[in-house]
This record gives structure tokens, C-alpha cells and sequence, in this order.
């Protein structure tokens, strides 16, 4: 046998519920209703169900909401991050987990070798801070300059800028994977001129600082941008065999055929 459904709501509830877009206790109240009568909850401790149960509901709905805005191109999460094999020391690690560098408006800075965790790290601390409740927006440098790029037909740089930095976390990956134009590098300065302890970003590349003349076609350019950049950071350098190469040979049995 089973149990009968809920009686369900009053016309008037349901209707005052649906106005006030209380949609988890429009859901609940019904069978809630049973479950108080049935077990003899005394008003408060119903309240307080349907109260959770919303705020619950809302939370939920807000981090899908949060995490699809972020535009990730993968999900990577923290648990899965090797950090045995991985040459971010563990306080530091466990530091950048607690985002207190986020809520500060520092920046993470991660720099190595392709392969070695840097942009899974980046993704990592970005889901970890939409679950706290922050807002995160992730780019490639490629494609936030193109973003900024399109801001100069208008005039509007500074308000795409103010826009973008509405989020808590910006990350900028592949750093450096394509050389700037002037223009380009202009644009990448003004973003974090602009984010400079205002916001945190989090940023990958594998080009150490001291070479990131080679995609910065402007000496004064990049010591102005990595001044600001680093100034309040964490700095981490990755090292290493590339994790993808090791998972290669690992389904290879060993060999990693070149074509």
C-alpha cells in the first residue's frame, strides 16, 4: 500500500506562496503539514522547516547560478587536485582553499611548465569560492582581451572593466600562450591596473615574470603590470612532468607514441 498524498494547499496559500516566490514551502507545506499534525511540532519548529527548507532551496539555485555565470571550461574541484605530486607546498595549498585571499583582494599567481596543475588549481579555488558564496569569472588572456578589444569601438573599456570586476575572483589562464599587440597589452594593464586591491584574480602562466617581455611587446608595460600584479600575491612556481604525459604513458603502458 501506499501512503496518500498530501491533502494540498488552500487556494489562497497557494496562490499568496507563488506571489512571494516561496517556491521550496509551496512545495513542502503540504506533506510538512502532515508531518507536523501527525507528530505534534509545535509551531516554531514547523516554521523553522519551512524557513530552512527555502533559504536551502535559494542557496542551491544561486551557486547553479553562480557557477554557470563563472563559465568555466571544465570543472575541476579540489579533491580531485594531486597534491602529493603536485610542488604547491601544502600550507600554501591549504591557504588558497581557505580563500582568505579572495576576501582580501590578493592575487594567486601560479607560473610553470604546461601540465603541472596550474590551471586545474586555478578552476579548483574558483568552485571552492562560488560554494562560499562568491561571484567568479573565469577567461584566457586571449579571450579577455578580446573581450576589452571590443569595448574600444564604443568607447566603453572602463565599463565592460567595472562589469567584469562586479565578480569577487577573476581568473585569467594561458597567460602568455599567444604574444600581445600594443593595443592588447594596453588593455590587459588597464584590467589590472583596475582590479589592483580592489578585487583577486588568480592567474596561469608558463612564462616566468622575468620573461614576460617575450609576449609584452612594451618593456614598461610589463614591469608596470607584474608591479601591481605582484604586489599583494601568492606566488606559486610549478614544476615537473606534465600530469597529462603521466596519464598518457599510464594508458600506454608506458609508451607515448608521437604522430
Amino acid at each position: 500500500m501506499t501512503a496518500a498524498a498530501a491533502p494540498a494547499l488552500p487556494a489562497d496559500l497557494d496562490a499568496a506562496l507563488r506571489r512571494l516566490k516561496l517556491a521550496a514551502i509551496r512545495r513542502l507545506a503540504p506533506e510538512l503539514l502532515v508531518t507536523a499534525r501527525t507528530q505534534r511540532w509545535n509551531p516554531e519548529e514547523f516554521l523553522r522547516t519551512l524557513i530552512d527548507a527555502e533559504l536551502a532551496a535559494r542557496d542551491e539555485s544561486n551557486a547553479r547560478t553562480r557557477m554557470k555565470a563563472a563559465a568555466f571550461p571544465v570543472i575541476k574541484t579540489i579533491e580531485e587536485f594531486d597534491l602529493a605530486a603536485s610542488s604547491i607546498p601544502r600550507a600554501t595549498f591549504d591557504y588558497l582553499a581557505s580563500l582568505e585571499w579572495v576576501r582580501a583582494a590578493e592575487n594567486y599567481c601560479a607560473v610553470g611548465p604546461a601540465g603541472t596543475g596550474k590551471s586545474h588549481s586555478l578552476i579548483a579555488f574558483g568552485v571552492v569560492a562560488i560554494s562560499a558564496g562568491h561571484k567568479v569569472r573565469y577567461f584566457t588572456a586571449a579571450d579577455l582581451v578580446e573581450t576589452l578589444f571590443r569595448g574600444l569601438a564604443d568607447n566603453s573599456v572602463g565599463r565592460v572593466i567595472d562589469n567584469l570586476l562586479r565578480a569577487d575572483l577573476v581568473i585569467i589562464d594561458e597567460v602568455g600562450f599567444a604574444p600581445l599587440d600594443d593595443t592588447g597589452a594596453q588593455l590587459l594593464f588597464r584590467f589590472v591596473a583596475a582590479a589592483y586591491e580592489r578585487r583577486a584574480l588568480a592567474i596561469a602562466s608558463h612564462w616566468p615574470f622575468d620573461q614576460w617581455g617575450r609576449f609584452l611587446p612594451e618593456h614598461t608595460t610589463a614591469v608596470s603590470l607584474l608591479d601591481r600584479l605582484l604586489h599583494h600575491s601568492i606566488v606559486v612556481v610549478t614544476e615537473g612532468e606534465s600530469f597529462r604525459m603521466k596519464q598518457a604513458r599510464t594508458r600506454t603502458g608506458g609508451r607515448v607514441t608521437k604522430k
